[in-house]
């Protein structure tokens, strides 16, 4: 009998065009093969002669990680076979077709999510065996596999919270709350090599990156380790917080259009953190780097957000007679707006009832009880220790009860007007005569005092800015109306970026000295962008887009400086220095996009001056393939 020849492999299709298709990571490419663990991929294999199951022997090997360990989970050896036989490393389901073989490879739905290295070992019966290396392929969480803990059975939030690349983060205040266009660029080809890099620049990875690298197979592990690297608190994070108002040594918060340009800066300079960022820019680079992994993530943003820093439950907030507010040396704030992060998974180490949306919060505060990497809250623990309504407390049955709204008059801060930065502000002071246990129905005098002050977003204030005084004699039943008007001049050159003015008025009681607050918080409105397209974009072909903005200030706005933004539609960012743009006149640019991809996209724009720094616009734009009809 013939010697059978030996068995060669000459090439291998990674399939990485269907792979990546029904793996929902086409948005990252074609070059590289990208899967889902819990999920089969495909592989066809040619050899020098046609494969004999019963006489040929194939290994396949799958190894990622510094020190590949089948004992740390970072190195699989897995036999063809027949039929899958679960949960586990295998490869099946093959056919031969001449000189080729036909392969299913399927990883575990626990698997460690990385960069692998695919090699296979070829032996006929007890001979030497050879080792022919596959190629390489990067494995991620599967939120559509029912096995995976990062499932989530509905595709329209896996659409929402995976797969769509760009999105609005809600800043501002409570009564003033802007949406902002951010560009997450998930999907954008070097992003996932930077996320993993994100992780072999931990503090866990540097001490050990062996077990670092084995425990990536836990969601809640990698979670907590991007939470601790976006800031550059503990180690050279990502993102460097900065709230002083001085940015003169990087880039405003205010300033960012999206996670790709910070993500890679940070990993062209080495991972030297970026300057700067705050809450919203540290919740979105997370955003970012979650979703890229697979793990279903969403930005939450919450409005006059506490952070009580010695656990009493309340934060005091002192104004003088003058209706001036004072600084305290107090840790305890209540900021504007605060935003952070949910991510979607099953918890196994906690009991049962804990599964869902879980809190991060990358934004370095302060570090919760443990080591400083574990900044996570667990939103359904804490609701479960409030209960389903409130939790209760003796200020907060006072406020209830009423027993601090017994005031002889009522008073009421409206903005007569939109308020518009550059323009003089209207306001209107309502009051009026209540009965009180004083004066229950007789008149009474008030001297209100105003008081304006730059609010900050950390809920401090700078020094006056403008101080007024009302005196009003209010008979009872009655009502009275005052306007106020607080100049462009007074405030111009005052305010902080985010454009934010607290005017509180202290109005006093002349016949008994009592004292009652009032506020008013504000929001200066920038002026408006307008983003137009031609009718029909297509890949590959050119887009015209119009932008023009209108300066409907007092005031001319210099340096003016334009980024244009848009996974899909622009390859990075594409800047223009605008120059100055007078009061009253229009700036009107025109140019052309070449879209990379189709499906909906969205282009961000932003134009920054000396005087604004954040006049933002968007449009929402559906790009077709090319070529279709």
């Amino acid at each position: 009998m013939d010697q059978v020849a030996t068995l060669q492999l000459e090439s291998v299709d990674l399939q990485i065009s269907r792979n990546n298709r029904e793996h929902h990571t086409q948005e990252m490419g074609v070059k590289r093969l990208t899967v889902r663990r819990g999920q089969l991929f495909y592989l066809r294999l040619s050899f020098s002669r046609p494969f004999q199951s019963q006489s040929d022997h194939i290994t396949f090997v799958a190894e990622t990680g510094p020190k590949p360990s089948e004992l740390l989970g970072t190195r699989a050896t897995f036999f063809l076979t027949r039929v899958r036989p679960g949960n586990v490393w295998s490869a099946s389901d093959f056919t031969i077709d001449s000189n080729s073989l036909h392969v299913s490879l399927f990883t575990p739905a626990n698997a460690v999510i990385g960069h692998y290295i695919l090699k296979i070992e070829i032996s006929q019966g007890q001979g030497h065996s050879v080792t022919y290396p596959l190629g390489t392929f990067i494995l991620l969480f599967n939120p559509w596999s029912p096995e995976d803990d990062v499932y989530l059975p509905s595709e329209i939030l896996l659409q929402e919270y995976v797969m769509q690349d760009y999105g609005f983060v809600y800043k501002g205040h409570e009564r003033f709350i802007t949406s902002w266009p951010w560009n997450y660029g998930q999907f954008e080809e070097d992003i996932i090599d930077i996320c993993f890099e994100i992780l072999n620049k931990s503090l866990h990875y540097l001490k050990n990156p062996a077990k670092d690298c084995s425990q990536r197979n836990d969601v809640v592990y990698v979670c907590r380790v991007v939470s601790a690297m976006i800031n550059s608190n503990d180690d050279n994070g990502v993102l460097q917080g900065n709230w002083s108002e001085d940015y003169s040594e990087g880039v405003s918060p205010l300033e960012w259009n999206g996670s790709v340009a910070i993500l890679r800066q940070w990993s062209a300079r080495g991972g030297q953190p970026v300057k700067y960022g705050q809450c919203w820019v540290f919740a979105s680079v997370m955003c970012t780097v979650m979703r890229c992994l697979g793990v279903p993530t969403r930005v939450v943003s919450n409005f006059r957000s506490a952070h009580n820093v010695d656990r009493n439950l309340t934060i005091d907030t002192y104004y003088d007679r003058n209706a001036e507010m004072l600084s305290t040396q107090k840790r305890d704030k209540i900021w504007n707006f605060h935003v952070w992060n949910e991510c979607w998974m099953i918890r196994k180490d906690l009991p049962p009832g804990y599964n869902g949306w879980q809190v991060l919060d990358p934004t370095p505060q302060q570090t919760s009880s443990g080591s400083p990497e574990e900044r996570a809250v667990f939103m359904k623990a804490s609701r479960k220790m409030l209960g389903p309504q409130r939790a209760s407390s003796p200020f907060l049955d006072l406020l209830e009860s009423g027993g601090l709204r017994d005031e002889p008059a009522q008073l009421q801060l409206h903005l007569a007007r939109i308020p518009e930065w550059g323009q003089d502000l209207q306001l209107l002071l309502r009051i009026r005569r209540v009965p009180d246990s004083t004066h229950p129905q007789g008149p009474i005098g008030l001297v209100v005092r105003f008081c304006a002050q730059a609010l900050l977003h950390g809920g401090g204030t700078r020094k006056p800015l403008w101080r007024h005084t009302v005196r009003v004699n209010l008979d009872f039943g009655k009502e009275t109306q005052w306007p106020l008007l607080l100049p462009h001049s007074n405030y111009r050159s005052k305010l902080t970026d985010e454009k934010l003015i607290r005017v509180s008025g202290i109005a006093e009681v002349e016949e008994t000295g009592r004292s009652m607050l009032v506020l008013k918080d504000i929001s200066l409105e920038p002026p408006h962008l307008s983003i137009e397209v031609s009718e029909r974009a297509e890949v590959g072909k050119a887009l015209r887009v119009h932008v023009t903005l209108t300066n409907t200030l007092m005031v001319a706005l210099s340096s003016c400086t334009m980024v244009l933004e848009g996974s899909g539609l622009v390859n990075g960012q594409i800047t223009k220095d605008l120059g100055t743009l007078v009061a009253g006149h229009t700036l009107q640019i025109q140019l052309d996009l070449y879209p990379t991809k189709a499906g909906p996209r969205q282009l961000q724009v932003l134009i920054s001056s000396n005087e604004v720094k954040e006049i933002k616009g968007y449009k929402d734009i559906f790009v077709t393939a090319a070529g279709a009809p």
